[in-house]
């Protein structure tokens, strides 16, 4: 978003840490919004009831009322703001809260302020969001319904991700990628773009393991049909697919399935293809 296109664009900071605050404010204010303050749930809230914001960024745990309580609160107002929910907080109780009611984007605390503000500009210039749907919030067994749209797969990996911050980094970053290029394929290709399709994902954990299962609304695939996809040729004949993107006039690419085996240590597809499930190993 364009410092002019956010001018008369309102944004609350919610937070009981003055210093960041403060750093927001004069950070959002430098790229053109209209930036107010509170110090706790309970003043965000009331401002929140008597003046309209276009977007809120919300802590989690303040005095006198908690993030959660307002996030909860503001589908009574006539028309909600988007929220963006800033916390310390990585567990599944808390994140599973802030996907149940229906907040934009998480992000981890500590973060850049530059990441802030690129999630507030996102979340201001997204259109009308489909809603993701929990179907199991319990911390062993989460599972959503997705709607097939790209800036869902944003949203949903800033919830899910941070919910295996107690996880070495490496296995995080193998995690979350493997995540992504799946989850991508599944509402690009299984659900052809559509936000009126769903994905279903399912998320295990267990002492000894992180399995994720996603199926998607498609009729499934063949690898020997995806000539664009390295994945499709045999080892050392994977540049050919190259060749073939360029002919079809497809963006450079193709290697995510390929690296996705690489990422994880077990990748299982069902008959269809229309399912697949990854498991990494604790």
């Amino acid at each position: 978003m364009t410092v002019a296109a956010a001018k008369g664009k309102r944004v609350l900071v919610v937070d009981d840490e003055e210093a960041l605050r403060d750093l927001l404010q004069i950070a959002l204010k430098e790229e053109g919004y209209a930036v107010e303050t509170a110090r706790d749930g309970l003043e965000g809230l009331e401002r929140l009831q008597n003046e309209k914001f276009d977007l809120v960024l919300l802590d989690v745990w303040m005095p006198r009322m908690n993030g959660l309580e307002v996030l909860t609160k503001l589908h009574e107002l006539p028309i909600p703001p988007r929220v963006v929910v800033m916390t310390a907080d990585h567990t599944p109780e808390t994140l599973l809260h802030t996907i149940q009611q229906e907040a934009y984007h998480y992000i981890g605390k500590p973060f850049s302020l530059h990441s802030a503000v690129d999630v507030v500009g996102r979340a201001l210039a997204s259109e009308e969001l489909a809603a993701i749907e929990v179907i199991s919030a319990k911390p062993e067994w989460v599972e959503l319904l997705v709607p097939c749209d790209r800036e869902a797969v944003d949203r949903i990996e800033s919830f899910l991700m941070g919910m295996k911050g107690d996880l070495p980094e490496e296995v995080r970053e193998s995690i979350g990628q493997a995540f992504h290029e799946l989850l991508l394929n599944a509402v690009e290709w299984g659900g052809k773009l559509d936000p009126n399709r769903k994905v279903d994902i399912a998320c295990l954990r267990t002492k000894r393991m992180v399995l994720y299962r996603i199926a998607d609304p498609g009729t499934g695939f063949r690898f020997d049909e995806l000539a664009h996809a390295a994945i499709a040729y045999p080892e050392g004949s994977a540049l050919d697919h190259i060749r073939v993107r360029d002919e079809k006039g497809l963006r450079p690419g193709g290697f995510g399935l390929l690296l996705t085996r690489s990422l994880v240590d077990e990748l299982i597809y069902n008959q269809k293809q229309n399912e697949v499930v990854f498991v990494k190993y604790l």
